[in-house]
Parts: structure tokens; sequence; C-alpha cells
């Protein structure tokens, strides 16, 4: 597989800068805030974690999610009421390590379960990267910020961006609840298979899509898509390893346009949440085309979907584009 784990390093801070994002459908007013209804009331993180709930729970499950629409899940203060309202749901879902409030809170919880998607699946160190993008200078200063947000061996965090270990998390996540609400077990399987036939259709489509592509490489703004790439043989080229909205240097830039001239790379993804700016900026210079890849922090007007499957549906036909699909 044609992987090269590049500008990666620290990913899991990578996340935290554009992760979040999640949708408050569920928490529109107090009446449905958790604990305050007669569903299993469930307090979902961020988006990805918020769409597993509501597919698994469904019509059984009252959602709510700490993460508002345009905030950075790894900035996020919980006010007192939704630390209370925390206090008082059925089941907390959440992503360990990505939201250092949360994850003080539900410590301090007395939430009786408590899922970390982090352990429903295996997650990938992409500590060991090359520090070749920048010389000296790069490799400290990259070494540097990681080493201020927690070590050098951070894991990928971006699981849900792979169906397939999105869908062992989603398996997880129902089994969690049959246990925590047996009431309604048989609902909540036969509402996991329905997830994970979408999950697997998705899956099928993104292998048969980007299986004979005229190139393999893709530039992004920041380093999100590690897991996608390594599932279906593509490789990730990130502008800025940590902060996709930081300006890359000339180096950079230079060293991209040969890339992209070697490899064939015809178009420079940025997300419908951070400014297109770097990647405008290396793709005037490069001569190369412009286009949304979204990493699916949370679901806003500007998304190309309505949910997780629509989005992921619209990358691939991006992907598939820029990639020279035949």
């Amino acid at each position: 597989m044609n992987v090269r784990r590049r500008r990666i390093s620290g990913i899991a801070v990578t996340a935290a800068t554009a992760l979040g994002l999640g949708t408050l459908s569920a928490c529109s007013s107090d009446s449905s805030a958790a604990g305050n209804t007669d569903k299993f009331d469930v307090v979902a993180s961020f988006y990805p974690m918020e769409y597993l709930a509501e597919q698994i729970g469904g019509d059984h499950v009252n959602v709510t999610t700490l993460t508002e629409p345009g905030q950075e899940p790894h900035d996020l203060e919980l006010s007192a009421k939704q630390t209370a309202r925390m206090g008082e749901a059925d089941a907390v879902l959440y992503l360990k390590s990505l939201q250092p409030a949360v994850d003080e809170a539900i410590a301090q919880s007395d939430v009786k379960t408590k899922i970390d998607a982090a352990t429903l699946t295996k997650l990938e160190d992409h500590g060991d990267v090359e520090h070749d993008h920048g010389g000296e200078e790069h490799a400290d200063e990259h070494a540097e910020e990681e080493h201020s947000e927690g070590g050098e061996h951070a894991l990928d965090p971006h699981v849900w961006l792979d169906p397939g270990k999105y869908a062992e998390i989603a398996q997880g996540v129902a089994k969690a609840f049959e246990k925590a609400d047996p009431d309604h077990a048989a609902d909540y399987r036969k509402n996991a298979e329905a997830l994970a036939k979408k999950l697997g259709d998705l899956d099928t489509a993104y292998k048969d899509g980007l299986k004979n592509t005229a190139t393999k490489v893709f530039f992004t703004n920041h380093a999100a898509f590690g897991y996608l790439a390594e599932r279906y043989g593509l490789t990730q080229e990130a502008i800025n390893g940590l902060d996709p909205e930081s300006e890359p240097s000339p180096a950079r830039i230079k060293e991209l346009q040969q890339e992209a001239k070697a490899d064939g790379v015809t178009t420079v993804f940025y997300e419908t949440l951070v400014s297109d700016k770097t990647a405008k900026t290396l793709a005037k210079d490069a001569g190369l085309k412009t286009d949304v890849l979204d990493p699916l922090e949370g679901i806003t007007d500007k998304s190309k979907g309505e949910d997780y499957v629509g989005v992921m549906q619209s990358n691939l036909k991006a992907l598939e584009t820029a990639l020279g699909a035949k």
C-alpha cells in the first residue's frame, strides 16, 4: 500500500484544531436536555459520536452534544449547565484525549455508562513521522509543538474517516447501549446492523471508486485523512501538520509544487470550516485546482451532505475527480 506518513506527527492535536463543531439538534431546549426525558439520555462529545448515538439509539434515545458548531473541541470549556446535564445523563459517548475539559468532567462524573470510542477500535501511532519538511529548523519546531501538546507519539484520533474503524466503534457503542438499557437491546442490535450495512456499502464504494486512479497522492490543508488514505491505498500530503490555518513556509510550498508535478497531483483540498487561504495560496503558485474534503467535524449549512454518509459520499466524488478515477 502506497502510504507515506509524512508531516502527520502530533495528529491528535490536528484533530483538536478542526474537530468538534457538532450539531446541537437534540438540545435546542431544556425540555430535551440530558436527564430530563423518559428516554435513554446520551451526551455525545462531538458530531461523529452524536451520529453514532442517534443511529444506534433511534427513537429510544435523547442525544445532546457538548461541542457547538464552530467550536474547536480542544479549547472547549464546559459550562456549569453542561456539566450538570452530563451528570444527569444515562450515558456519555466521547473520544478520550481530544477534549481535556470533557475528559476531566467525565472522570469526575457519576454517569454510570461511560463509552470511550478510542477503546473500541485500534488507534494508530503516527508519531514516527519523517521530519524532512523544512529541514532541521522545522523538525525542531515540530518537535516542540508535539511536546507542548502531549508527547511525540500521539495517536491519530480521526478514526471516523475510515468507515471500517467507524463500524467497529459503532458495534462497541451498540453493545454498551444494550447493556445499559436492556429493555431496548433488540432494537439497538437491529439499528446497529442497519448502520453496519450503511458503513459497509460506503466502504465498498470507496474501494471501487479509488481502486484505479491516475494518481494516489492528494494534498490537504492539514493531516486529517491518515486512516482514510491507509485504508484505500492513497497518500496524504498535508500542507500544515498541526494548524490548518497557519501559513506554510516558502520551502514547503516549493517542495509541494515539485511533488505535485512528480505525482500528478491536480487538487489541493481545504475544509468548509477553516480558512481556505493556505490551500488557495499553494494552488495558485503551483497551478492546481482547489476543492473541499470534509473531515466531518460537524454538519453545518456549508456541508455537502446532510449527515455522515452524505458527506463521505461527497468526499468520495471529490477524491475520484482529483485523483483521476478511471
